[in-house]
């Protein structure tokens, strides 16, 4: 059974709403970092409760609480019932085997997606990130490994780099966005250095263990391709439709992360297309392997036959045979094996079969 059918397995027979935390604890408590800013203004802090999360109520300022870790609950539980939000969105937090997805439920949208990210393996490896944008916040949760790429979202705020302190929630929805699908390209690119260097060692002497890891590569692109593939129609729908949450100016900016997300989906196909190609590769060189190895055999077997013919008549016991008489009989008969063996050798030249 895989991991993923494991996690579904534990909340089999649960009443919908239950919040049952599926994935693996990390070792640090949930943080709860809370950014409020507008075009003057900028305070960062680490909120104890889910009330001190709340976003102000002054016009254009915008409330980003970013949720390091989704497995305690209760957290997750209050912070749920502090911004209004509904139980099948808390339940869907903590369950991290989600499909990307889009759900507006009018004051909010609520979007799930995956981060990619390489382990020390170099096994690919996703976590999911959800985010809630509504009137003035962006609730952000993830497991730990988002924090580094939404970082570099709150050192831009801080340091009031671009539009990004001008512009409203939907704008920061933009920038976790992107930094999510950007960090897809990192992924893509060390997934294209091991799929050319497993090419090169292919074109020169595949093993078994060459098979194995063109399997293992196919899996990976299957879970990418499944991580990656629905976030295109989540941004498909958050640019074209037409949630009052979202300004066309975002819009537009978020048909760019679309873009990128099509990309990352065209780099995907292409890499599967050559891992085909490569099996295929493969396979016909071990074929070619085999036949060059029938070849041989057939050409030994071959010279053989003759030879074996002219031992057999000496190896019958008659009496009367006249070479075994002979002085040079033994000598004869040798150099005679010889001569044919050669002069098959020399016809199987011309004929180039060797």
């Amino acid at each position: 059974m895989t991991r993923s059918a494991k996690k579904r397995t534990r909340k089999a027979g649960l009443p919908p709403g239950t919040l049952l935390y599926t994935g693996e604890a990390p070792a640090h408590e949930v943080k709860l970092g809370v950014v409020r800013y507008d075009e003057a203004h900028f305070d960062e802090s680490e909120a104890k409760t889910a009330e001190d999360c709340l976003p102000v109520a002054e016009k254009g300022a915008v409330t980003w609480v970013d949720v390091n870790g989704v497995h305690d609950v209760e957290v997750i539980r209050k912070l749920g019932e502090a911004f209004g939000l509904h139980p099948l969105v808390a339940e869907d937090i903590v369950n991290t085997d989600q499909r990307p997805k889009l759900e507006d439920y009018g004051d909010y949208v609520y979007i799930v997606l995956k981060m990619l990210y390489r382990d020390e393996s170099r096994w690919i490896r996703a976590e999911q990130v959800s985010i809630v944008l509504g009137r003035g916040f962006v609730l952000s949760f993830h497991e730990g490994r988002s924090a580094a790429s939404f970082a570099a979202i709150r050192e831009r705020l801080r340091n009031d780099r671009g539009r990004l302190r001008k512009a409203g929630a939907d704008f920061l929805l933009h920038a976790l966005l992107d930094a999510v699908v950007d960090h897809y390209f990192v992924v893509m690119e060390d997934a294209g250095e091991q799929i050319e260097s497993l090419e090169e060692h292919l074109l020169g002497s595949p093993t078994q263990a060459t098979l194995r890891s063109l399997h293992l590569y196919k899996r990976k692109l299957i879970f990418l391709r499944r991580s990656v593939w629905p976030l295109r129609e989540v941004l498909a729908s958050l640019e074209r439709g037409d949630s009052p949450l979202i300004a066309g100016a975002a819009r537009t900016y978020l048909r760019d992360v679309y873009d990128h997300t099509i990309q990352v989906i065209e780099t995907i196909e292409a890499y599967r297309d050559i891992l085909g190609g490569m099996l295929d590769i493969y396979l016909t060189g071990v074929n070619n392997r085999m036949n060059e190895i029938m070849k041989v055999l057939t050409i030994i077997a071959t010279i053989f036959m003759p030879l074996t013919f002219v031992v057999g008549i000496y190896g019958m016991n008659f009496r009367r045979m006249p070479e075994l008489d002979w002085t040079w009989g033994y000598p004869a008969v040798m150099a005679l094996l010889i001569l044919i063996s050669f002069g098959m050798l020399i016809f199987f030249r011309r004929k180039k079969w060797i």
